[in-house]
């Protein structure tokens, strides 16, 4: 099982494998054709309501972010399964605009996806 993580500004690798944005919302700038998307499965995204808090104050919420976020995840697991089982066919990448790649909702979807065994 290989899962990748990038921001979708980063140039398209062929290492890439399928192409997975996991941001609510589109990301600025980007042209629709040129981002080589090959899914955008929504409701493994953080909500709105929980993206909107988190983003008030990120440093002091990250923890309990994750847990939000871990719970919204435990309601959508035929797309978490989806995408389980497109790591079977091949790599996947998982694509967001995020600038903070520690702490971001993809860092908590990655963990989801792959447990640590």
């Amino acid at each position: 099982m290989t899962i990748y993580s990038k921001r979708i500004y980063d140039a398209v690798s062929e290492t890439d494998g399928k192409r997975i944005l996991v941001d609510r919302l589109w990301p600025r700038g980007i042209k629709k054709e040129d981002a080589k998307i090959d899914l955008w499965p929504k409701d493994v995204t953080p909500s709105n309501q929980l993206r909107k808090w988190y983003h008030e104050d990120i440093e002091s919420r990250w923890d309990e972010f994750q847990k939000r976020y871990r719970v919204e995840l435990s309601q959508v697991t035929v797309s978490l399964d989806e995408l389980r089982k497109l790591t079977a066919q091949g790599p996947i990448t998982l694509l967001t605009a995020a600038k903070n790649q520690g702490r971001n909702h993809v860092s908590v979807l990655l963990d989801v996806l792959n447990p640590k065994a």
